[in-house]
């Protein structure tokens, strides 16, 4: 029997392999997420989702790991975690009434085995007034979220439409996932997680 684990340690990414998966071990990697001079969006996804699947690979050789790394692009511009509350604001307002992607690399590691794929979901915002960024920021949700929203929280109710997988924009594309299992010939079981 294959043990799994997630190389994350995003509460929103435990959540969506539960989907797939009844039992996983968490184990966060420390990998440096720092962008490198010149990289695209999607090769940094991709980079980041495999180094940190590495990373935990070698505390856990025989597991299957799960590597992931989420990225929200405008304009081939990479959003990371806003620094401030200016930064976040700043962020806001280049996404309000526009369509931005978001990337997410997954890796999947078993013995030599690897897997890396990018997943990307198109989100459109309607647009935001001044009042509505000030009260987002207050709600303190902007600052650890990649782009400076999240969709699972006050910031859905800024977002006018997804095209792609929503779970994508969470962190963890659940049916690439899947599908990466089964191309990797690994048993996927049908327990529902409790």
């Amino acid at each position: 029997m294959i043990q799994w684990v997630l190389a994350s340690s995003s509460p929103r990414r435990r959540e969506l392999l539960k989907l797939l998966l009844p039992d996983f071990e968490v184990l966060a990697s420390d990998v440096d997420e720092v962008i490198q001079p010149g990289e695209w969006p999607e090769a940094l996804v991709k980079r980041l989702a495999h180094e940190k699947a590495l990373a935990v690979q070698r505390c856990r050789p025989a597991a299957c790991i799960i590597g992931a790394d989420t990225s929200v692009v405008c304009e081939l511009d990479i959003l990371g975690k806003p620094a401030s509350a200016e930064e976040a604001k700043s962020m806001l307002w280049r996404l309000s009434g526009r369509t931005h992607q978001v990337l997410t690399g997954v890796c999947l590691l078993h013995r030599e085995t690897c897997l890396v794929e990018c997943s990307t979901t198109d989100v459109t915002f309607c647009s935001l007034s001044e009042q509505e960024i000030e009260r987002y920021l207050k709600s303190g949700e902007p600052f650890d979220k990649a782009g400076a929203y999240a969709t699972q929280g006050l910031g859905a109710r800024f977002v006018e439409r997804i095209d792609g997988c929503h779970f994508n924009v969470v962190g963890l594309p659940v049916s690439r996932v899947y599908q990466m299992m089964k191309r990797l010939e690994l048993e996927v079981p049908w327990k529902q997680s409790s």
